[in-house]
């Protein structure tokens, strides 16, 4: 069988099998991790806990976590606080000049802007700790012990829990297999997949058509997944042609290929994003006291509500354009065709193929940005549907695009390595179609 003939490939390649290996040791580290609580704290009594995550936003924080927040364990927190001072550094990239300087100065610039973003991490996290911890006494009182020193104690564990899982994806990025972030996700995300399957199915035998209405789930499911394959593999081709030039006796240039510009050029990254920002008023309500101030963050807490999805449907579009600006610059590929004595047909090199690159840019980025926003609400129309809240979220972009995504980004890589080497690929027609070109951006 093929597939088991491309298992002995890849395990033939030492320095893949190691890499492999090393993704499977740190991803099994993360998951032991997730079980670890919180020194002092009683794990019979967080029911009520388990209870609040079962559905709405903090469910989400719980998927992404790996199960981990509603375990009260070290890595509570999860990844999100690192992803939120990633989007904060960013910005500062376009809006501050000095950040701006730092993203122009190359790969030294690379690793100050990372401290930074480490730096603004480690002030998220300190300020996140102490909300979690509110919420747990709210919810569970009985579950934690008393007293200032718990509060500061904890809080110290959960944010090196924190800074720990982001050590654990970079080291997958630069030892193993995929971009460690995204991948990290991704385990979480599949972890709570088989529970929520299961929850799903003993509810529909409570429900009006039973199984029947399951597999109904399940083959939309499939559908969904399919939407978001072709979502992250959409692509338009530009065609060039390259002018003849004639050295000596021999004759270059001539030949006409394609620039591939994607539908969905940012990936991912636009989600993440606003899922992170959709985050805040959680944190936030934490620590309001007035309940007229805790009824307007819970507004947009509540992931079925018109304002939540609204709110995370504009920021999703805003921050699609943001980050295919960030990855596609027109300017640059107009001056590399000019270069290489390339043109598009009937548009005249330079200015005229800027904007012409622009426009396509602009015309594919906008059906794409809605598409993604659409996908990513999915959940909501489900939960409405009567899906229970955890099998729910996978119905939406939040979790299946980026399922999808990082798994065709980890496949990728792993294809690249069998090329390289003169074995098969995973698959006999073309390349795996990744997120090439949607920059990670940690």
């Amino acid at each position: 069988m093929r597939a088991v003939e491309t298992i002995k490939n890849i395990w033939k390649i030492e320095d893949l099998r190691n890499r492999i290996l090393t993704t499977i040791l740190l991803v099994m580290i993360f998951r032991f991790g997730s079980f670890v609580v919180l020194p002092g704290i009683d794990t019979q009594a967080l029911d009520a806990l388990a209870s609040q995550t079962k559905e709405g936003l903090l469910a989400l924080l719980d998927m992404f976590s790996g199960g981990a927040f509603s375990n009260a364990s070290v890595f509570a927190l999860g990844i999100m606080p690192y992803i939120s001072a990633s989007i904060v550094i960013q910005l500062l990239a376009i809006a501050v000049p000095y950040f701006q300087k730092l993203q122009k100065e190359g790969e030294s610039g690379r690793r100050k802007m990372n401290d930074y973003t480490r730096y603004l991490t480690i002030a998220i996290l300190l300020f996140q700790g102490p909300s979690y911890l509110m919420n747990l006494h709210t919810q569970a009182p009985q579950a934690m012990p008393q007293g200032w020193w718990f509060i500061v104690s904890s809080t110290v564990i959960l944010a090196a829990g924190s800074m720990f899982i982001m050590w654990l994806g970079e080291r997958i990025t630069d030892k193993g297999v995929g971009n460690g972030i995204s991948f990290i996700i991704l385990v979480g995300i599949i972890a709570r997949l088989p529970q929520s399957l299961l929850q799903e199915l003993t509810l529909s035998q409570t429900r009006a058509g039973g199984v029947v209405m399951f597999l109904a789930e399940i083959v939309f499911l499939l559908f969904v997944i399919a939407a978001c394959i072709l979502l992250v593999q959409g692509t338009r081709r530009i065609p060039v042609q390259y002018a003849k030039r004639i050295v000596g006796n021999k004759q270059y240039g001539g030949a006409r290929q394609y620039i591939p510009l994607k539908v969905n050029a940012a990936g991912v990254m636009p989600i993440i994003f606003a899922q992170a920002i959709m985050f805040i008023p959680l944190t936030l309500a934490g620590f309001s006291s007035s309940d007229m101030a805790r009824g307007f963050w819970s507004a947009f807490m509540d992931n079925t509500g018109f304002w939540y999805n609204f709110v995370f449907a504009f920021l999703i579009i805003v921050f699609t354009y943001f980050y295919t600006a960030i990855t596609i610059n027109p300017t640059n590929m107009a001056e590399e065709l000019k270069r290489n004595n390339g043109f598009i047909p009937g548009i005249k090199p330079g200015r005229k193929t800027v904007e012409y690159l622009e426009t396509i840019t602009s015309r594919l980025t906008l059906p794409g940005s809605f598409f993604l926003a659409i996908v990513a609400i999915m959940p909501s129309f489900a939960r409405i549907a009567g899906v229970s809240g955890e099998f729910s979220q996978f119905f939406g972009g939040t979790s299946l695009l980026i399922l999808v995504g990082v798994v065709l980004d980890t496949l990728q890589q792993v294809e690249s390595h069998l090329l390289m080497r003169h074995y098969d690929g995973l698959l006999k027609s073309g390349r795996i179609k990744g997120r090439t070109g949607a920059v990670a951006a940690y």
